[in-house]
């Protein structure tokens, strides 16, 4: 099996899977409770949060868990737009969001808020003269995210939160999702910032909520004493000491980790480049985890299952969302319709490996030919 689907999901890491076990088993007291082993839960519970404000050079204070990224997200623009409405009802994003992101601003508007979206230049990033231009007294949130989980567009972050700056009202909403562990994040001038577990080596159904200490936020869910008052809850114990262990691990050797994908990336562009009817939709301005592509010629969903038949799994967009609706990222691009309902996504690990990627480009090579043959009788 080649998996090269990995910024839908990662396979949980053996020594993190160890750890969940371990804690399920020998932790089993409720971290709320006052008794010896919910006291021994909460000390696990504490330097497990005390990591994780250390990798990340935050406060503990300023760590939100949650369901992962999708209540992350939720979380962030409903918070804020409750919390901060007597401000204003105005809130900026582009149309290049994760769907958690982009259907929460469609609800947030069906109740009375403004939305705006950044125009988006043709190479994907956004027109950061245009974010400027959309910025009102009103306008209480931003919300973009650091990397497109279709195309890999990586976003000025730092550029765009030193013009917030100079918007003390103006909160600004980071989705960091496809960018935590994979690139360097530095979160000084971030004001709330998601990302999901599982897109990191971890278990599915933790993530977490970075909300700077100056920021209120209304809850989704109220109920009982739980580590945050922003998220109530029992503390999923092996879930957070989890998380934790998970991002210490990907964030080992970052840059060395980049760079190993990179060069696997660069081996899949060079074998494209004897198709004409190949479009490579990633850029210069995307990370070399994501490269998407588009055949003109072939159906996503044929080329995805026919490279299933030899175990090799691929996808189209992102995975959360609509198959059947064309490509909002490229389409914001200004591709036409033959580009943007034809993409398929590849994502690559620092865990592929090089003779990986010389199957899937053999097996590629051998698919695409036979489809376009049996098209050619």
């Amino acid at each position: 099996m080649i998996y090269l689907d990995y910024s839908a999901t990662t396979p949980i890491e053996d020594s993190v899977l160890e750890t969940y076990i371990n804690v399920s088993k020998n932790f089993i007291g409720n971290a709320n409770s006052i008794h010896s082993l919910g006291i021994k839960s909460k000390e696990l519970l504490n330097s497990s949060t005390n990591q994780i404000a250390s990798l990340l050079n935050i406060k503990p204070t300023e760590i939100i868990y949650t369901s992962g990224a999708t209540e992350s997200n939720n979380l962030a623009l409903k918070g804020i737009a409750f919390n901060y409405k007597n401000r204003g009802k105005h809130i900026i994003s582009t149309p290049l969001e994760h769907s958690s992101v982009s259907e929460t601003l469609k609800y947030l508007e069906s109740i009375g808020y403004k939305i705006s979206y950044v125009k988006v230049l043709d190479n994907g990033l956004i027109d950061i003269e245009n974010l400027k231009s959309l910025i009102t007294d009103e306008t209480i949130l931003v919300s973009i995210g650091y990397i497109n989980s279709e195309l890999g567009i990586r976003q000025n972050i730092e550029e765009i939160s030193n013009i917030l700056e100079n918007y003390p009202k103006t909160f600004f909403h980071v989705d960091g999702t496809q960018a935590i562990g994979k690139i360097n994040v530095d979160l000084n001038n971030i004001d709330l910032f998601s990302f999901s577990s599982h897109k990191i080596y971890g278990p599915k159904g933790i993530g977490c909520l970075i909300k700077k200490d100056k920021i209120s936020l209304i809850p989704l869910m109220h109920g009982g004493k739980s580590e945050s008052p922003f998220r109530s809850g029992t503390p999923s114990l092996p879930l957070i000491v989890s998380l934790a262990k998970a991002l210490r691990l990907s964030l080992e050797n970052i840059n060395q980790k980049y760079e190993i994908v990179n060069n696997l990336n660069n081996k899949i562009k060079e074998n494209l480049k004897k198709y004409n009817k190949i479009m490579i939709n990633s850029n210069e301005n995307c990370i070399p985890h994501i490269l998407n592509i588009s055949l003109s010629d072939i159906r996503p969903e044929t080329f995805i299952h026919a490279m299933e038949e030899h175990e090799i799994y691929i996808s189209t967009k992102s995975a959360c969302s609509n198959p059947n609706v064309p490509s909002t990222t490229l389409k914001a691009m200004n591709k036409d319709d033959s580009v943007s309902t034809t993409s398929i996504r590849i994502s690559i690990s620092n865990k592929t490996t090089l003779e990986e990627i010389e199957k899937f480009n053999e097996i590629f090579d051998q698919v695409y030919n036979d489809l376009n043959s049996i098209k050619g009788e």
